[in-house]
């Protein structure tokens, strides 16, 4: 398919660049599939459109602080990085960004205003502004981020730039599992509220891990879907997951992805299982599963999602499932009734 089946027009403003307070206050449409119909809701009434059976399956990576911003020693000009991931070495790799032709061997100096600062050597240059850098510390990595770092807003909110709240708004409540550089942003609707009704409903939840990486925001640059490579990411679903999922569906319960992260975990466990119905077996280890039209969806049963950007993979995953005239119609809905887009906006339910 084209590519620009997957644009669409969308107005700056309907950008959120704060969540809605409190959480569970976000609007959500729900998209019916088999009725073709969309409806108006509001987040906090997800428990009611679920049934007695159901499970939700959450990501529970934690967005690690992973924003470094601070100055180079030898040209005292500004350097910004991100946290990529830790090497068996200790160094790191960082996707960095500043003027100049910063050299290998250099050492920059990052750290929030007004405290104390950590600072880096620049061991060796990669492709496309990655580099591999030695902290001059030996505290964990975590610990270090958590000092030293900012969070990794996206570039469209507030400039990427940290806000009072954000540390704690942009993760979900049951973030465990750090490792991610960008938050699951269909699990940051729920409160407390709403999983205590959840679950006098008798709707499970169930955890997988996916620590999301740049790559899943991406914009396709190629004329055609097909053509668009999705960069791998670390995913985990356990024995225990997969047990809770196949009892739920056995029972006659739907499995709903929250997110397209945990779709992806879920499509990438039941890949190639040829029972019906099939079956979830436990996964450990990269995906890059890119999921288009025409994929059969074999893991998951229906839907919790954000309003994603155009000409991404993950509009073109909520179209697979839920059909291309079907969700193009949905996002013309969405910004007629303005509804607010992106990681703080509001929320789908694809049943």
């Amino acid at each position: 398919m084209e590519t620009s089946a997957f644009d669409f027009d969308l107005p700056d403003d309907l950008i959120a660049q704060q969540p809605a307070e409190p959480r569970d206050r976000s609007r959500l449409m729900v998209v019916r599939r088999s009725e073709q119909r969309i409806e108006h809701r509001v987040f906090a009434e997800l428990p009611g459109l679920l049934a007695l059976g159901d499970v939700l399956v959450r990501n529970n990576t934690r967005v690690v602080p992973a924003r470094l911003v601070g100055h180079r020693v030898a040209t005292g000009g500004k350097w910004e990085g991100l946290f990529l991931r830790a090497l068996a070495t200790g160094d790191w790799e960082v996707l960095a960004t500043t003027r100049g032709k910063p050299a290998e061997g250099e050492r920059v100096v990052v750290g929030r205003e007004g405290g104390e600062a950590l600072t880096l050597t620049l061991v060796a240059k990669g492709e496309a502004g990655r580099w591999v850098v030695r902290p001059e510390s030996d505290d964990s990595v975590p610990a270090l981020l958590e000092r030293f770092g900012r969070v990794p807003l996206p570039p469209y909110i507030r400039k990427g730039r940290e806000g009072p709240g954000d540390r704690l708004r942009y993760q979900t409540l049951y973030a465990r599992v750090p490792g991610a550089v960008a938050a699951p942003t269909a699990g940051l609707h729920f409160t407390d509220d709403v999983f205590r009704r959840l679950g006098e409903r008798g709707i499970a939840t169930a955890d997988i891990t996916l620590h999301v990486g740049l790559g899943t925001f991406r914009p396709i640059e190629t004329d055609r879907i097909d053509d668009h490579v999705l960069h791998a990411e670390w995913a985990e679903l356990t024995a225990e997951t997969a047990a809770i999922l196949n009892a739920r569906r056995a029972a006659g319960g739907r499995i709903v992805a929250v997110g397209t992260t945990s779709a992806r975990v879920l499509e990438s466990a039941s890949a190639g299982v040829s029972t019906e119905p099939p079956l979830i077996r436990p996964f450990s280890g990269e995906t890059a599963m890119y999921l288009r039209p025409g994929h059969a969806f074999r893991g998951l049963d229906a839907l919790l999602t954000n309003f994603h950007l155009p000409r991404s993979s993950l509009i073109v995953l909520v179209s697979a499932l839920a059909g291309v005239e079907l969700i193009r119609a949905a996002y013309v809905e969405a910004v007629r009734e303005r509804y607010r887009f992106y990681s703080y906006g509001d929320a789908m339910l694809i049943l």
